[in-house]
């Protein structure tokens, strides 16, 4: 292919930078070839000029495609080179936050410096058992690899860890022991996989420090071998350590710190058992305070050493070698604050009483005259004499230091091997993994002898690893069979010899080293005589003489030699060992002593290679172990790094490289400089250099045809796959060389995958060219049509407009002429009105006036007249009373003086005596006279009187006509005077209103102005009030509107908060199960345990005596519901295990105990708690329940407890009756020779007709109530066991629309008809019912009546018993004689004769009733015998209802029979094992449940059960359950993993529990049950205890089920949801690296999504023949499809490469497909569609726009079932297939973030899979009548007898 064809314009490529290390630029010009230079653009815009090298003529690298870029798999790229890998790993760490890419065989790990929760055990589940290739790069895969090649090869393997300070090495190691711990578990019961993990902490506290680079650096090396057994699960461990850095002991840089232990004891001082060592702050000593930072950030000290002492405590080294240790450590701190004075130049002193000196020597027990003494002087031995010789102040410093460096490297080999003491077990070893945690290649601006070793180790390692990567390379090729040629590759072996060969540098070291005056100088002198002409690999330094080059693989180095014989000689004084040997305290003797043993037995140096062998005293017979000491410690490294090596290269290696991203530790920031050193130095890039040279890129040819399919036209596809990909890629790819085709796979040299990228994206483009051409065309025309059509309907609606417009023109002209017309005649009309008016107006006012002022002169001359008459009337009637007056006057004083003159003469008369005679007799006769006057005046008077009254009554009227003239007169008088006053207050009240009027029409004036203005005003004030009251009436609505608003969200708000509250009670609920279910799992998994150590004794010690134990005595220990029978078997046991347990670990028994007594209270503890919450919401349920049965079936409950109610009374009726009548009987019999009596037949007779009536009745009721029964019974069962496709084949028979037509209004008028036909029975049947009640009521109350009467003759003897009954009925005939007495005298007569006949009729009936009686007994035995044999032929003749189940219902008659059967069956106490063996042990599932009704072997059980407490039997109930709970638990554990058998039991078990519960004569369950059920309800034992016990069993049986479907489903799940292609063409392969994933073409033996439905259909229909109930079934199917959305959404978090759109596309259509298997079984309700919404939710994700805010919105809005970490996640690793996808940018990734950050939600990753929704187990009541429960033959149960 020529570089004109791919560097073209717009083609991209890297070119090198100073700052970012490599650019991205694009091509603006084609290259030509012969171009001197390239035309570029950068990314920022800035166009420039790339000059190519003159000599090489190179052309820049090109840049992968973009799809390409972020790849799992760095050798997935087409273009593998340097930018290419330093690129994707910076898109992948920076922008996609995965820090763990594959570099072939090579894990790339990047160190975040932040917390990632991506290492929990749902991570670890996860990847275990899953291939490598299969998910996103991880250190978990590494190991699972290295696992899963162990088990399979039969090989030994090794993790090789390495990278400088601070890539993360030992979080890497340590993770990987993790998983292997995780995974395999331990062989035994002594935690070894906690204590390899416990190592971790005691070596990091010991042997890691705070550097410059790391906070938690490892300085020294390690290599970890995990043992496992034959059945790979972890044995042991053992370590060996390499190369601890001493030097940190005694010296640290700035910003770094002394080994963690030393800061962990300061910190801890103030604890009481520390006080001793008498240790303060950090500060205070000089090893722990040179570098100036004590404290690391976000570390406590303190918590750190309880965790380091726990870690010693799990390994086995107890308190006091704790203590101990830190005492050594203790005196390291004081023996470095111990100042050391000049005495003179030539020697130094140690203060007296010292107070450091004084604590190391108290601390390690050694003198404090000895050790100040050789501190400061040294002895030398010549051949004949010793001389002690004084040491100046520095090297007495120095003698010092190195003192504290070898007692700490010696605590440090006594600390690791004790470590491998603790993880050494007695198992065999079957084989290994290995985990090496070495440092990396490390160049540093001053380098010595560490740096050296290290960067030898890596040197070793890197050509390992390059012969691996080589080996694997040529093995692949010749598996494929393509032509192999020789791959040029680095091979560092000259670097290896210049350093380890003969008279290499080390050599040399260890040769200077021997001489007695060797130098650094003189030393570096002989490296430049041999090396510097001889190997171009070693050079020296122009400007300095002490230090020389070496040209490694990754760079070169130079190296200081000053202190590189100190360091290799590792020298101490002698004579200050012997000082510690001759210590007191043990502990530091024993670290001292044979210092020769700290080699292995297999000649390896466990400890670190810096150790120096000393001989305290010369003796012979230690010469050999002399020598051994004296090695330097550089030949020791090189035997270790040998000894390793070979080790490594008998193991299949693994590779995780540690990159370190920056220096300054900040989180996800990517330092290119830094990364690409070490990346070179790591062997990163020649992994790369090596794959690019051969054929990087791999194809099968399935996946080739599948991904490149567009490139190929229909005449090149053929039948033959494989020469289908032949022919096409030669017509493409012209270069043969190009390319290679083998057995699988098509083999691709670097770049072709990406020119055939190009090839199908152009062609792609073309088509989406094409495609986009034909689509804007349509979508233009249509555009233009709905244009046209849009202006046309302008125009006509326009036009349509101006018509309209004109005519309403016009009728406006015409209306406002006519308007005009109008209102001027109006206005003249109302001018000619006004004006008339007017002129009527002064008219009317003239003549008004006139009228007025005619009236007025007429009126006063009247007037004037009328007072003229009237005065000269009153002066005359004055003057006639004055003369009137003066005239009786003058009569009266006349007449006084006659009357005067007459009484003269009469009193002068009166004195004369004639004159009284005269008078006496003129008296006489005037008396006569008087009296005949008197007479006369009395008529007269009474003609007066008479005439008076006439006179006075016509006076009266007369009178009172003259008074009222007189008074009408005054009246006109008044009036005139009135009036008078009246015209004149008139004429000045006329002339005030003239000038009124003047001024009113002013004001008139005045106030009309005002009134317009007032009404201009009023009126723009009322349409402001109308605008004001119109957004006053808005506001309303508003706020009414708001209101409602508010009410509704109120109301909302708290409905919300009911249904959370009540969420809340269920999750705490399900909780509260969730935890007393595992708690149950973990109880059976300990009693398991405890199983298989019992079995194992048991088989190891089968002759012991005393081991009487079996297993039926055993299971019964699970429960603490067990009775005391069992307790002494279980007490017996333990004293027979006693002595067969004495060789087992005393205290894993005391652990598992204490552990059983805490899980056995905290299960009871949570069962109470479970009791109050299941008793909560069983009676919330119960409401529920009880609302929505009686909105059900109300009324047809009514009826039955209607009947149930009539029915029980008849029967007490009944019996009360038949009791009765025996009395009556028998007491006629007794009197049969007294006189008999006719009320007695009467009263018989009465009683024979009611019970032969409430016989009638009583078979009615039965008749009604069978039929119900069994029609619900009928209706219950097809609601419950049909499935729907039944339904719909009856309804898709019907295929025609009139078909159905008629046949629903065929079914609409039979409803009607039934429903009137039931209507008018239940009508019928109130009637009856109520009738029968009266008459019932009617002979209760005779029947009490009569019963008080029996009770009393029974307490009689016989012969008072008919007086008695005499006496009873004269009291009863005399009471109603009373009350006719008190109604009627002569009927009471009449009565008493009637009362006194009857007695005499009731004496002589007596004696023909007793004939009567003896003759009904015999025919009643003759009918009983006939009615028996009638009732037996019709017994044999029925069959079981379990039969009867889909059979049409029919009318039932209820036959009689003899026999009435109680659903008991009866058993021997020695056929119990029988019977368990018979039904459980060797009962085959499939059998039972096709041929037998559902739950028919816990019908059994129960009936037996049913006898036993029938007979009250307590040893038999108790030995039948317990034997039943054990047959049980022993059939599941023998085939647990068979669906069948565990889904049977946990149907038959359910039901065993509800029978249980059903008969336990508990209201709440019996309400449910029929009058015979509760008959049959237990009487003698309360077994409520075990019904927790048998629940507790059904919860275990149903977790082994769903562990069961689990480990069906577990294989499919992933193969089906997400690898196959169930839509074929969505979803595209993308270009893969050395690391294959699974296909998702289907092939033979691929799991696809209708395997996975098929199955979930079997075990559906499973469930259903079991008769498993449906609510049960519910949560199973939930269960497993929680199962299936877990799996798959983890995976699909865990591999990028399923993070597509189209991958979201088959998803969701996976997902329907689910939804549609739970539409077709009815199971919608349950709960399993809510499982899958995560999933849902997630693919949902992966289509949605992720662009812009309001895409950012609709997310968050969205994903509100998946968390927060899930959905950055998803959007991390979403990956475009195709190059039309865009990538999800950060910035959109952060929206996201910043708006789910008020989020409270867990921080897991991944949903956890071992979750097990907590079950339960809702009371289901059988209608099945236990009484006709049929025993099959085949069950072999012969031995079993019904009662």
């Amino acid at each position: 292919m020529a570089a004109s064809e791919l560097y073209t314009k717009c083609a991209r490529v890297w070119i090198p930078d100073a700052e970012e290390v490599w650019k991205s630029a694009e091509l603006i010009k084609d290259y030509k070839n012969g171009d001197a230079s390239l035309q570029l653009m950068l990314e920022d815009g800035k166009s420039i000029e790339h000059t190519l090298d003159p000599k090489t003529k190179n052309l820049p690298y090109l840049r992968n495609p973009d799809i390409l870029v972020g790849e799992n798999d760095l050798t997935a790229l087409s273009y593998l080179h340097e930018p290419a890998v330093l690129h994707n790993l910076k898109v992948r760490f920076v922008d996609s936050k995965l820090i763990y890419t594959y570099c072939g065989i090579v894990l790339v790990a990047i160190n975040p410096y932040e917390t990632l929760p991506i290492y929990g055990s749902d991570i670890i589940n996860a990847y275990s058992g899953q291939n490598m290739g299969d998910m996103d790069p991880h250190i978990f895969a590494v190991a699972e690899e290295a696992y899963k090649q162990m088990a399979r090869d039969e090989r030994n393997q090794s993790i090789i860890v390495s990278g400088e300070s601070g890539a993360g090495k030992t979080v890497s190691a340590k993770y990987a022991m993790r998983y292997f711990a995780t995974v395999s578990g331990s062989a035994s019961e002594a935690n070894v996989e906690e204590k390899v993990l416990a190592s971790n902490p005691i070596m990091e506290a010991i042997g890691n420090a705070k550097t410059t680079r790391n906070d938690n650096s490892s300085r020294f090396g390690k290599y970890i071998e995990i043992g496992f057994d034959n059945r790979y699960r972890i044995i042991g461990a053992n370590m060996r350590t390499y190369l601890l850095e001493k030097s940190r002991v005694v010296f640290q840089a700035d910003e770094e710190r002394n080994y963690h232990i030393f800061y962990q004891l300061c910190a801890s001082s103030h604890l009481p058992e520390l006080k001793n060592l008498k240790l303060s702050s950090a500060n205070d000593f000089l090893y722990t305070r040179q570098g100036r930072s004590p404290v690391i950030v976000g570390v406590d000290d303190t918590k750190e050493l309880c965790t380091t002492r726990n870690a010693f405590t799990l390994l086995g080294i107890n308190e006091s070698y704790q203590m101990g240790l830190f005492q050594v450590l203790a005196a390291i701190l004081h023996l470095g604050n111990v100042e050391i004075k000049d005495r003179d130049s030539d020697s130094s002193v140690i203060p007296p009483n010292n107070c450091h000196l004084m604590a190391f020597c108290e601390l390690v027990g050694v003198t404090y005259q000895d050790m100040s003494q050789w501190l400061c002087h040294r002895k030398l031995k010549t051949a004949t004499e010793t001389y002690v010789k004084t040491l100046p102040r520095l090297q007495a410093t120095n003698a010092r230091d190195a003192l504290s460096k070898h007692i700490y490297a010696k605590l440090f080999n006594w600390i690791v091997e004790h470590v491998n003491k603790a993880l050494i077990t007695n198992v065999k070893q079957h084989s290994f993994i290995g985990v090496l945690d070495i440092y990396g290649f490390e160049t540093f601006e001053i380098n010595s002898f560490e740096q050296f070793c290290i960067n030898y180790a890596n040197e070793k390692l890197q050509q390992q690893f390059n012969m691996h990567v080589f080996k694997l390379e040529q093995e692949e090729y010749m598996k494929e069979q393509i032509p192999w040629t020789l791959i040029d590759f680095y091979d560092n072996q000259p670097c290896i010899n210049l350093i380890e060969a003969k008279m290499g540098i080390l050599d040399l070291l260890d040769e200077e080293c021997k001489m007695p005056k060797g130098s650094d100088d003189s030393w570096a002198q002989k490296l430049y005589n041999t090396h510097l002409k001889t190997c171009s690999l070693f050079e020296k330094p122009r400007m300095s003489n002490r230090a020389f080059i070496i040209q490694h693989f990754a760079d070169k180095v130079e190296y200081q030699c000053e202190g590189f014989l100190a360091k290799n000689k590792d020298t101490v004084n002698e004579e200050q060992i012997n000082v510690l040997k001759a210590s007191k305290f043990n502990l530091l003797v024993e670290l001292f002593h044979d210092e020769e043993k700290a080699t292995s037995p297999t000649g390896q140096v466990p400890g670190t290679g810096g150790r120096t062998r000393l001989s305290i005293k010369p003796d012979k017979s230690r010469e050999k172990s002399s020598k051994e000491h004296k090695k330097t410690v550089g030949c020791q490294f090189r035997n270790s790094l040998q000894m390793l090596m070979e080790t490594l290269n008998a193991t299949t290696p693994h590779y995780v490289r540690c990159i370190k991203p920056n220096d300054f530790k900040m989180a996800f920031t990517f330092d290119p400089k830094r990364a690409v050193q070490q990346l070179r130095a790591c062997g990163v890039l020649e992994t790369i250099r090596i794959s690019a040279a051969g054929f990087p890129s791999r194809w099968t040819y399935q996946e080739f045809f599948s991904r490149y399919r567009v490139l190929m036209k229909q005449k090149d596809v053929l039948p033959d796959k494989k020469l289908t990909c032949r022919n096409v890629l030669e017509k493409l790819v012209q270069d043969q060389d190009k390319y290679q085709f083998g057995k699988t796979k098509i083999f691709f040299r670097a770049g072709q995958v990406a020119y055939l990228e190009k090839l199908r994206a152009d062609k792609l483009r073309a088509a989406c060219i094409r495609i986009q051409k034909t689509i804007r065309c349509w979508l233009a025309r249509k555009k233009y049509l709905r244009k046209r059509s849009a202006a046309i309907t302008i125009q006509r609606f326009t036009r349509g407009y101006q018509a309209r417009c004109l005519v309403k023109f016009m009728r406006r002209t015409q209306a406002a002429t006519i308007i005009q017309k109008y209102r001027r005649m109006y206005v003249e009309k109302k001018r000619y009105r006004q004006k008339q008016a007017a002129a009527l107006a002064m008219q009317t006012i003239l003549r008004a006036y006139i009228a007025r002022q005619k009236y007025q002169s007429l009126l006063r001359e009247h007037k004037v007249v009328i007072i003229q008459k009237r005065v000269r009337g009153w002066l005359a009637r004055c003057w006639y009373k004055r003369c009137l007056i003066a005239i009786v006057y003058l009569q009266c004083c006349i007449r006084r003086m006659r009357a005067r003159r007459e009484l003269k003469k009469l009193k002068i008369e009166a004195r004369s005596v004639e004159h009284f005679k005269k008078l006496n007799k003129g008296m006489e006769n005037k008396i006569m006279q008087l009296q005949r006057r008197i007479d006369e005046q009395t008529r007269e008077n009474k003609s007066v009187n008479e005439k008076l009254v006439g006179l006075e009554s016509s006076y009266t009227v007369e009178s009172e006509r003259l008074r009222g003239e007189l008074n009408k007169l005054r009246g006109v008088e008044e009036q005139a005077k009135n009036k008078t006053n009246q015209v004149t207050s008139l004429l000045e009240e006329l002339e005030k209103l003239k000038k009124e009027l003047s001024v009113t029409q002013q004001e008139k004036k005045t106030i009309e102005d005002w009134a317009h203005n007032y009404r201009d005003e009023m009126e723009k004030m009322v349409s402001e009030l109308k605008e004001q009251n119109g957004t006053l009436k808005k506001d309303k609505d508003d706020l009414n509107r708001l209101i409602q608003e508010q009410s509704q969200q109120m109301t909302e708000k708290m409905a919300r908060a009911i249904v959370q509250e009540t969420q809340q009670l269920e999750t705490d609920l399900n909780e509260e199960r969730s935890r007393y279910q595992n708690l149950l799992t973990e109880h059976l998994r300990l009693e398991e345990k405890y199983d298989d150590l019992k079995e194992a004794m048991a088989s190891s010690n089968v002759s012991k005596p005393g081991h009487r134990r079996t297993d039926s005595t055993h299971s019964s220990n699970e429960s603490e519901y067990t009775y005391n029978s069992e307790y002494a078997e279980l007490e017996e046991g333990s004293r027979a295990a006693e002595d067969v347990t004495r060789g087992i670990d005393t205290s894993l028994t005391l652990k598992l105990q204490k552990r059983l007594t805490e899980l056995e209270q905290e299960k009871q503890s949570l069962r109470n708690e479970l009791e109050n919450k299941e008793e909560q919401f069983q009676r919330a349920r119960a409401r529920d329940d009880a609302e929505f049965k009686k909105a059900r079936g109300a009324e047809l409950e009514y009826e039955s407890l209607k009947r149930q109610e009539l029915e029980s009374e008849n029967k007490k009726l009944k019996h009360n009756l038949v009791e009765m009548r025996q009395s009556l009987l028998g007491n006629a019999a007794a009197s049969s020779g007294a006189p008999g009596s006719p009320a007695y037949k009467v009263l018989l007779e009465q009683l024979n007709s009611a019970c032969e009536e409430l016989d009638v009745r009583k078979e009615e009721v039965l008749i009604l109530r069978s039929q119900l029964v069994s029609q619900k019974e009928a209706m219950h069962h097809k609601e419950t066991m049909t499935e729907p496709s039944v339904y719909a084949e009856d309804v898709s028979k019907l295929k025609d629309a009139d078909e159905l037509k008629q046949a629903c209004i065929g079914l609409k008028d039979t409803n009607r008809l039934l429903e009137h036909q039931l209507q008018t029975q239940r009508r019928t049947y109130d009637s009856e019912v109520e009738a029968l009640r009266g008459e019932l009521q009617n002979v209760k109350e005779e029947n009490n009546r009569q019963q008080q009467l029996l009770a009393q003759n029974l307490q009689l003897p016989p012969e008072a018993r008919i007086e008695a009954s005499l006496q009873h009925e004269i009291t009863r005939l005399t009471n109603e004689n009373l009350e006719l007495l008190a109604e009627d005298p002569t009927a009471s007569r009449e009565a008493r004769v009637t009362i006194l006949r009857r007695m005499v009729d009731l004496m002589e009936q007596l004696e023909k009733q007793d004939r009567t009686i003896r003759k009904l007994k015999k025919q009643l035995k003759v009918y009983s015998k006939r009615i028996g044999e009638m009732g037996a032929g019709q017994t044999e003749g029925q069959t079981s209802p379990g039969q009867m189940v889909d059979e049409p219902i029919h009318p039932v008659n209820i036959p009689r029979r003899e026999k009435d059967f109680q659903g008991m069956l009866e058993y021997k106490k020695e056929d119990e094992l029988k019977l368990v063996k018979n039904l459980i042990l060797e009962l085959k599932p499939r059998g039972v449940a096709v041929n037998l009704i559902p739950g028919l072997p816990a019908y059994i059980l129960f009936m037996c059960l049913r006898h036993a407490d029938y007979v009250n039997d307590d040893q038999k109930v108790r030995t039948l359950l317990t034997s039943t709970i054990n047959s049980i638990k022993k059939i599941l554990k023998k085939r647990g993993d068979d669906f069948e058998t565990v889904s049977f039991w946990l149907a038959n078990t359910c039901r065993f529990l509800h029978c249980l519960k059903q008969y336990s004569g508990d209201e709440a369950f019996m309400k449910h049950n029929t009058s015979r059920q509760n008959e049959h309800c237990l009487s003698n034992f309360d077994l409520a205890e075990y019904r927790q016990v048998i629940s507790d069993l059904a919860i275990q049986i149903y977790q082994q089920l769903i562990k069961c479907m689990e480990n069906i489903l577990q294989p499919m799940i992933v193969s089906g949801m997400l690898e196959h292609e169930t839509i074929q063409g969505v979803s595209g392969v993308k270009p893969t690296g050395l690391r294959k994933r699974t296909s998702s073409i289907a092939d033979e033996g691929t799991y696809t999504l209708d395997s996975i439905l098929r199955q979930l259909s079997a075990f559906h229909s499973t469930m259903c023949q079991h008769g498993t109930d449906p609510e049960l079934i519910k949560q199973v199917v939930k269960q497993q499809f929680y199962i299936i959305g877990a799996v798959t959404l983890n995976n699909l978090l865990l591999r990028k490469d399923m993070c597509s759109w189209s991958k979201g596309m088959q998803i969701r259509y996976n997902v329907s497909q689910l939804e549609e298997w739970l539409r077709d079984k009815g199971l919608m309700v349950c709960g399993a569609k809510e499982t899958l919404e995560p999933l849902i939710q997630a693919a949902q994700l992966l289509q949605v726009k992720k662009k812009t805010d309001e895409d950012a919105e609709a997310i968050c809005s969205m994903c509100q079932a998946l968390t927060t970490a899930q959905i950055v996640k998803v959007l991390n690793l979403y990956t475009p297939v195709n190059e039309f996808e865009e990538r999800v940018s950060v910035a959109f990734i952060r929206t996201i973030q910043t708006r789910l950050r008020d989020r409270c939600e867990s921080p897991q990753l991944l949903m956890d899979t071992k979750m097990i929704y907590p079950v339960t187990f809702p009371f289901s009541p059988s209608s099945l009548a236990l009484e006709t429960i049929q025993i099959p033959s085949s069950l072999n149960l012969a031995f079993l007898t019904r009662v």
